[in-house]
């Protein structure tokens, strides 16, 4: 599978500007309708996908495959630490995926659907192996230098050295402190800032109440803090 390009974090929701900065706010209002129209939008256009794919189309699940085979991996690979074993459980998701489509009902977004398809299978792999609730993160998450030169979003090569190793440092950082939360807490954070879910969503996907999605984010941004040492 070919690992597509990550959405980057979408901004809280109480990240709401204060004061008079009007044109800033305004412009940050329209960012954000951009992200959900680009989501909505999506979200129909599997939506299409999975109706042919239900009607015996597989080149319509294979896009679905295709779309969203990237995700998957980077979300399974950041939580049982192993290429191989990562592979193997995301074809075990899309299998599992096939074989359930008949009885999907679009009561949530496909991709959500997929995320929670992918997350039991995940914890049925871990319970077998009794893997202890420690790991690390998946650099490729953060790693630009893997991004397609080509990209539109591809980032600009113009740093100086000095400022490419601090950013090396930090990612280095990051992924370390990631990698000592719980299973749990590592989960709703990579859904959360990784893939820009919201609550709603991730406790569709971890099969929890909208409470102990909110508790457990707020958890594992304190200890990233504390863990980054820049605790307020």
């Amino acid at each position: 599978m070919a690992s597509n390009q990550l959405k980057g974090p979408v901004p809280p929701e109480s990240a709401v500007g204060g004061g008079s900065g009007g044109g800033s706010e305004a412009f940050g209002k329209k960012k954000d309708q951009g992200v959900l129209d680009a989501r909505v939008q999506s979200a129909a256009e599997d939506a299409e996908w999975v109706i042919m794919a239900q009607s015996g189309d597989t080149r319509a699940f294979d896009r679905l495959v295709t779309k969203h085979r990237g995700k998957i991996y980077a979300m399974i690979q950041s939580m049982v630490k192993n290429d191989a074993d990562a592979w193997d459980l995301s074809q075990d998701a899309f299998i599992k995926a096939w074989k359930a489509l008949p009885k999907f009902e679009a009561r949530s977004r496909f991709s959500t659907w997929l995320f929670r398809i992918s997350h039991n299978v995940v914890y049925d792999w871990l319970r077998k192996r009794r893997v202890e609730s420690a790991g690390e993160l998946n650099e490729e998450i953060f790693d630009a230098s893997l991004i397609e030169s080509g990209a539109a979003t591809a980032p600009r090569q113009d740093k100086r050295p000095d400022e490419a190793m601090e950013q090396k440092e930090l990612r280095g950082q990051i992924r370390d402190a990631i990698g000592r939360l719980s299973e749990e807490h590592r989960e709703v954070i990579l859904l959360r800032e990784v893939q820009g879910m919201d609550y709603k969503e991730i406790a569709e996907i971890t099969q929890n109440s909208m409470g102990t999605v909110m508790s457990r984010i707020h958890y594992a941004r304190k200890k990233l803090q504390t863990y980054l040492g820049n605790e307020p």
